[in-house]
């Protein structure tokens, strides 16, 4: 779609970006492809085996609960609005976040660089923040739930809720619609002022548009992308000058497929298992399996490790799931298109990440073919090492769900994107992803590029790599 916008000349920044740099069509996400997660890898530059964030859903089994981060205003309304806004605004960066996987702003604060950054689900850097109060949605926002300071880059604008300084910008708390505008903003103050070596300036509001509209809505949403980096730009002085004094990285968290049908888990599993309700006040041990459905991907925990093989052949047989997978002793395996496939690191055939693998059973599971040694997937990019990476993540579920094109999975709250767009998969049309890179220092190879390839870019342009 970033493609098609341009071409229709309605994306003249990105064109100039494309224009002066390179672009790259297929980076690939992580699974599930959904915001945390994606957020996450982008920010750490690794998978959630290091990052250790799951999914949109999840179930925290140190603390027997479900942790939400918004799939939807009813599923936030069904765990506890003020239990989801805690996990989302607090606790993903303070607690969940592996410590040991430093963010981008750590690492750059930590080189004494000018860190900045817009409303962004990973913020996590060296500088405290204090709420701002400074209006009477932040001091209403204040009294009720963000109380606590955050630490974050050296200038935070997150939503309003916290702001390093005044800035003229209103984001009315990051509702949809609204939050390009604020971000183009706030980013052209920081411009005009010379307050960043880095900024990440994010620009959400296209992700809304297609799941309300699909995924050919963007060619709509993007032209709005595009202007606030216009602001950006004429902030700096306009388009040559903003290049010849700033390196740019464009990059999408995933894509976006049509949904046209809903899969239920909770009546799937219904009848047969006990399953955690997200108000379940029974104590640790009661029930059988909790789950957590986030967009085109889905987990399932089994609480109990009797019902794991259960787990398994039920979910092989809910229609529209594409693949099924879980860990069998050392491996993992994948099931789908009528077949398995285990796998796990070893001196086999690599794949475009240059990762080995020991293989055994059908590759026709992933639509995959080895020439020389090899593996490749068009249908599925990457799925050995994203697959893996989500399986032995120590949050993730015990069974992992990806949907098959056109099926969602109705979240807790029941909400779903039918008719509009959705993520998650291993599919390529979920797990494609655009970069656009202008100016960088070094030069720029891979034989798959991964949205994980971004802050070791970024951190090589400033020469900590």
């Amino acid at each position: 779609m970033v493609a098609r916008t341009v071409e229709a000349g309605r994306a003249p920044v990105l064109a100039s970006l494309i224009e002066r740099g390179s672009f790259v069509r297929d980076a690939v996400s992580v699974f599930p492809s959904v915001t945390p997660v994606c957020a996450a890898s982008i920010a750490t530059g690794y998978g959630q085996d290091r990052h250790h964030i799951p999914s949109m859903n999840w179930y925290h089994r140190g603390e027997d609960r479900y942790v939400e981060y918004g799939s939807s205003f009813r599923a936030a309304l069904r765990f506890g609005l003020a239990r989801q806004l805690t996990d989302t605004i607090y606790n993903m960066n303070g607690v969940h976040l592996a410590a040991d996987a430093l963010t981008v702003f750590e690492q750059l604060d930590d080189a004494a660089l000018r860190t900045a950054g817009t409303t962004y689900l990973m913020y996590r850097g060296r500088h405290r923040h204090e709420p701002a109060r400074d209006s009477l949605l932040t001091r209403i926002a204040a009294l009720s739930l963000v109380r606590r300071p955050v630490m974050g880059p050296r200038e935070l604008f997150y939503a309003d809720i916290f702001a390093s300084r005044a800035t003229g910008c209103s984001g009315t708390l990051g509702m949809p619609g609204v939050r390009d505008q604020h971000a183009g903003c706030v980013g052209a103050y920081l411009v005009e002022h010379d307050l960043f070596d880095f900024l990440l300036l994010s620009l959400p509001d296209n992700d809304n548009h297609s799941h309300r509209f699909g995924p050919e809505g963007q060619i709509d949403s993007l032209p709005e992308a595009d202007r606030q980096l216009g602001v950006l730009f004429e902030a700096g002085g306009g388009t040559e000058r903003f290049l010849a004094e700033h390196a740019v990285i464009v990059v999408a968290d995933h894509a976006h497929t049509l949904v046209e049908s809903t899969i239920s888990l909770v009546s799937q599993f219904t009848g047969q298992f006990d399953i955690r309700r997200p108000t379940d006040l029974r104590g640790p041990g009661q029930a059988e399996v909790a789950l957590c459905p986030a967009g085109r991907a889905a987990m399932i925990y089994a609480l109990q490790p009797r019902v794991l093989a259960a787990v398994v052949a039920r979910a092989r047989r809910i229609a529209g799931v594409e693949h099924v997978i879980w860990r069998d002793g050392a491996e993992a395996v994948i099931a789908g298109n009528g077949g398995e496939l285990r796998f796990a690191p070893g001196s086999g055939a690599r794949d475009q990440r240059g990762r080995g693998w020991s293989l055994s059973g059908e590759l026709s599971v992933l639509d995959a073919r080895i020439e020389g040694r090899t593996i490749y997937s068009e249908r599925y990019p990457d799925a050995l090492g994203r697959a893996w990476d989500a399986l032995v993540c120590p949050t993730s579920g015990d069974v992992l769900l990806s949907a098959a094109d056109g099926f969602e999975f109705t979240d807790w709250g029941g909400a779903n994107h039918s008719g509009g767009g959705s993520h998650g998969s291993l599919g390529a049309g979920d797990s494609l992803a655009p970069l656009i890179c202008c100016g960088l220092a070094g030069g720029l190879e891979r034989e798959q590029w991964s949205i994980k390839d971004v802050t070791p870019l970024i951190a090589r342009h400033f020469g900590l790599a």
